[in-house]
């Protein structure tokens, strides 16, 4: 599907990563985190990597200018913090190369958006695994403002940002399917499935 550039970015993410989407709900299916907190503790694994991912590229001064409130963003901590929760071994693994912008606002797309999503993952692990946003679940938790405050003052930024102008919304897309292809690969390799 071609970008509709009539449309803001956030939009057009929207409707550009639909089948990433999908696909990671599948995936997520098929790997059952909540069925146990072993198993839930393999999700947190591929969060944390994926978060330190997203967190490096807050050093980037396009990043810092685009999204101003930067501190307010990110989870490795939370994901560390979890990890140490459910006994499971901080992973140590290399940091995804050659994140540059605009594409790095696709990838903060993709981790702002499972924050937003997090709500029903959250709901999730208290009723299966008894784990809240002070013990094991913090890398779910809403940002003290709320999910969608942040959510969308997010996309405002990004919206804000007039890279439909200038040619650059297809980068920031591309980035977009980026992340949701590393953290497909990091949930095949935590769950070890195919």
């Amino acid at each position: 599907m071609t970008p509709d550039s009539t449309l803001p970015l956030s939009l057009q993410l929207k409707q550009q990563t639909a089948n990433k989407h999908e696909q990671m709900h599948r995936l997520m299916e098929r790997a059952e985190p909540f069925s146990s907190r072993a198993q839930y503790a393999r999700f947190v694994a591929a969060q944390y990597v994926f978060q330190c991912d997203v967190e490096a590229l807050f050093a980037l001064r396009e990043i810092q200018t685009a999204i101003p409130d930067l501190e307010t963003r990110g989870r490795v901590s939370a994901a560390r913090n979890d990890l140490r929760d459910l006994d499971f071994v901080i992973p140590e693994m290399p940091l995804a190369e050659h994140i540059t912008m605009p594409a790095a606002l696709g990838w903060l797309y993709v981790s702002e958006g499972s924050t937003l999503g997090a709500a029903f993952l959250l709901k999730e692990v208290k009723k299966k695994l008894a784990l809240s946003e002070s013990f094991g679940a913090r890398n779910l938790a809403a940002y003290p403002e709320g999910r969608a405050i942040v959510w969308q003052r997010f996309t405002r930024y990004l919206d804000e940002a007039r890279l439909e102008e200038q040619g650059k919304a297809a980068e920031v897309i591309a980035g977009a399917h980026a992340a949701f292809n590393r953290f497909d690969n990091l949930l095949r390799h935590f769950f070890r499935l195919a």
